[in-house]
């Protein structure tokens, strides 16, 4: 363990813990889950008033139009949040960019709604790590480099989303649009219980597959009904065949069928792809398109393909290196080792990284279980996690780069 640093002891002085901790709680009691479209709009307009404390204009974003697959095969248009933007100062000559998500996992009547203070000094309560933490510990540290000297010189973007949870698909846009231009980005997904920081990062895409066949009597006539629970079976495993080498593979549920005497003549088989690299991404399109095309030839069905690889594999590059190495250098000021290992996991940084900008995407509090009823956020890391974003941002604003 390193020495703190009076740098970072200041710096942790002028923080408000209990502020912090109290903040974290109140937005974590309100349900955000992604579809929970009044929650969201409750959790927006209390992010929008307290992210107005920082300088610039602060918008509520309409989100992209996004389509989904229903049960039915149908193709029908998603609703989202809106997504809350900020911009400071963007002639600075340092600009970065900053990123959190408003929603959670948990849908409006989930059973996992209240918030518990554990005698362990952690705190329990749906999206306190993830990532209603975070978000506090992000509008903490912007409000202190706001006091800073330097602070003119950097100019920032906030982009908090709506639908990080479901892939970030109608707020994709505004944050390649956010990202361009700037020096580095942190977002503020939890760190592991021991302050672990994500490294490299896996990609993912999400698929619906329509198979349409050929209703008949099970009894009567079933050689000419077309089977499309069995036709989509089929594709499921044919795309699991091809997991291995940098490939996960998913088929995850089978939508469709119906009465024990009636031919199935619809399925919607969904299935999840986790690609390493680009490679395996090409890997898995050609593995889809050729599956496609052979069983719905050999089962005379019609087969229709949505969806995409809405999150790219976000590597280690040299300016992920450097952007890693300050936050470490910033770590070492407050006397705290920072770590880094990869993580088949996936959210906004494989975007971010992909639009071309260094970031380190887990700034937010140590915490765990995310995604449970058991998520836990260690109360002691929200004034931590803070510091280790404030002198990490001092030291890019010194350098001009990370």
């Amino acid at each position: 363990m390193e020495r703190m640093t009076d740098e970072a002891r200041a710096v942790i002085a002028a923080l408000d813990g209990p502020a912090m901790l109290a903040r974290t709680c109140e937005w974590a009691a309100i349900n955000s889950g992604t579809r929970n479209l009044a929650g969201l709009a409750r959790m927006a307009a209390l992010l929008a008033d307290a992210f107005a404390v920082l300088p610039g204009e602060t918008r509520l974003m309409e989100p992209a139009p996004v389509d989904t697959v229903g049960t039915d095969g149908k193709v029908a248009a998603l609703s989202h949040g809106r997504h809350l933007y900020l911009a400071v100062r963007p002639d600075a000559p340092v600009q970065m960019l900053f990123t959190g998500h408003m929603d959670t996992v948990y849908p409006a009547d989930h059973p996992f709604q209240a918030v518990t203070h554990r005698s362990d000094g952690t705190v329990n309560g749906p999206g306190v790590a993830d990532m209603k933490g975070g978000l506090c510990v992000l509008l903490a540290a912007l409000a202190a480099i706001e006091r800073d000297p330097d602070a003119a010189r950097l100019g920032y973007a906030v982009v908090i989303n709506s639908d990080e949870e479901t892939g970030s698909l109608s707020s994709s846009a505004l944050l390649a649009e956010a990202a361009r231009g700037k020096v580095a980005a942190l977002t503020y997904e939890p760190a592991l219980p021991d302050g672990t920081l994500a490294g490299a990062r896996g990609g993912t895409g999400n698929f619906s597959i329509v198979v349409r066949g050929r209703a008949a009597h099970a009894g009567r006539n079933a050689e000419e009904g077309r089977n499309a629970i069995v036709a989509a079976a089929a594709i499921a495993v044919r795309l699991a065949e091809a997991r291995g080498d940098g490939l996960s593979v998913n088929p995850a549920r089978i939508d469709g069928g119906g009465p024990n005497n009636v031919v199935p003549d619809l399925a919607v088989l969904r299935v999840n792809f986790r690609p390493r690299d680009p490679a395996a991404i090409a890997r898995a399109e050609t593995t889809v398109r050729d599956a496609i095309a052979s069983i719905g030839s050999e089962h005379d069905v019609h087969i229709a393909l949505h969806g995409s690889f809405n999150r790219p594999p976000k590597p280690m590059d040299a300016g992920s290196e450097r952007l890693f190495a300050t936050v470490a250098e910033a770590g070492g000021a407050l006397g705290l080792p920072i770590a880094w290992r990869a993580t088949g996991g996936v959210c906004d940084g494989n975007n971010i990284a992909a639009a071309g900008v260094p970031v380190v995407d887990t700034m937010g509090v140590r915490g765990g279980a995310i995604h449970s009823a058991e998520e836990f956020l260690i109360a002691d890391s929200l004034v931590e996690r803070a510091a280790l974003s404030i002198l990490t941002i001092r030291r890019i604003i010194a350098r001009g780069h990370a």
